[in-house]
């Protein structure tokens, strides 16, 4: 299997939304916005790792068991099989880049440990 993601794809989800800037052969490009205060789920990947680059605000990631602060400019790289988690605790929105690279990109290979809407 490989990407399902297409360009110009969109979501809003409670904490926010993303959209697929671009995706190939094992490959896709997010532009993810969290808005203030809100979390996505501490979640894991099978089959990809994921690269984020903050382009707006400030990021409080969990990675591990690891709490790591990112700001505008600042990158962190998730392998996987890790658990991980983005926060936005500030009062403006949060913007990140996330790179997906894999085997079997799509929205199925989410595996939720604990979620703050109750999809876990």
């Amino acid at each position: 299997m490989a990407t399902t993601y297409k360009k110009g794809q969109k979501d809003t989800r409670p904490w926010g939304t993303w959209e697929i800037l671009d995706a190939g052969e094992n490959f896709c490009v997010k532009r993810i916005c969290v808005t203030p205060g809100n979390i996505l789920s501490l979640q894991l990947h099978h089959h990809r790792n994921e690269h984020w680059i903050i382009v707006k605000g400030e990021a409080v990631v969990t990675l591990g068991n690891e709490e790591i602060v990112r700001k505008a400019d600042e990158s962190i790289y998730i392998p996987v099989e890790t658990k991980h988690r983005i926060q936005n605790k500030t009062a403006e929105d949060m913007e990140f880049i996330e790179i997906q690279t894999g085997d079997n990109l799509d929205e199925n290979d989410i595996v939720r440990f604990e979620d703050k809407y109750g999809r876990a």
